[in-house]
């Protein structure tokens, strides 16, 4: 499976997709893994950034929001008319453009900093992703990404629950085994079960690496490592939305910040 077949499958979630993450549903982005993200993330205002694998542009709005000149970029067409259409209303100055991660269409040394929310791990190319993101940033540079966490994200996984249903820790399993676009089938899980009943799922293809594998990647780019987050809701944030008391069992995502080596 390449980036082209890739990209023709999450044309065909992107609709339902982008629905009901703007319904609310997504409360794993919205109230763990995005907060997380702008908390750890440098300021951003006057800087040009462009945001890898976008969907519909939601993080992209936010970040054009912190003062950011943004870019936006996205292999699936659908979501790219989500984003415009967002653009239309909101008038951020956000540029979008269908465009893979693996071929960039942008000259050398284009943008200050990059971004990917929950994207990169999505690629089967995810090394020339990491490459390609290299060569369009600036002398020291900077790029931030989250993804699913590889320790937790395993091929073999399965929940477990004590006697008052609560998740208290995950039997994991195949972790060296990679995952090449093996498709899964899954819905948000705050959609109430009385709406989640005849819902056609999201279908999508799971790529996995390791974690030595994840860090070895962005090493032999030519990165400097710099910083990392495991967001972990509190028990605050999880009274309000109980769906993601899941993610203090173990680290869903891991947020990672690298930057490219200044020439001065």
């Amino acid at each position: 499976m390449d980036h082209e077949q890739v990209g023709r499958i999450w044309d065909e979630n992107a609709d339902s997709w982008a629905k009901l993450s703007l319904a609310g549903y997504d409360v794993y982005r919205d109230h763990l893994n995005t907060p997380a993200f702008f908390e750890m993330l440098p300021d951003v205002r006057g800087l040009s950034g462009l945001d890898i694998g976008c969907g519909d542009g939601y993080n992209t709005r936010l970040l054009a929001a912190k003062g950011a000149k943004m870019t936006g970029i996205d292999i699936s067409e659908r979501f790219i008319a989500h984003a415009q259409a967002e653009e239309e209303r909101d008038h951020l100055w956000i540029g979008y453009r269908r465009a893979s991660a693996v071929e960039l269409p942008f000259p050398m040394e284009t943008f200050d900093f990059a971004t990917a929310f929950m994207s990169l791990m999505d690629m089967p190319e995810m090394e020339r992703a990491i490459g390609e993101a290299h060569r369009v940033l600036k002398s020291g540079g900077f790029l931030q990404f989250s993804i699913s966490h590889p320790c937790s994200d395993t091929p073999h996984r399965k929940s477990l629950h004590d006697e008052n249903g609560k998740v208290y820790a995950f039997e994991l399993g195949d972790y060296f085994r990679n995952l090449e676009g093996e498709q899964e089938e899954w819905i948000f899980s705050a959609i109430p079960a009385e709406e989640r009943e005849g819902m056609k799922k999201f279908n999508v293809p799971r790529f996995t690496r390791t974690l030595g594998q994840w860090l070895n990647t962005l090493l032999d780019t030519g990165f400097i490592l710099e910083r990392f987050s495991e967001p972990y809701p509190d028990d605050d944030t999880v009274r309000t939305h109980p769906n993601i008391q899941d993610a203090q069992a173990v680290p869903y995502f891991l947020i990672v910040r690298v930057r490219k080596a200044s020439l001065a």
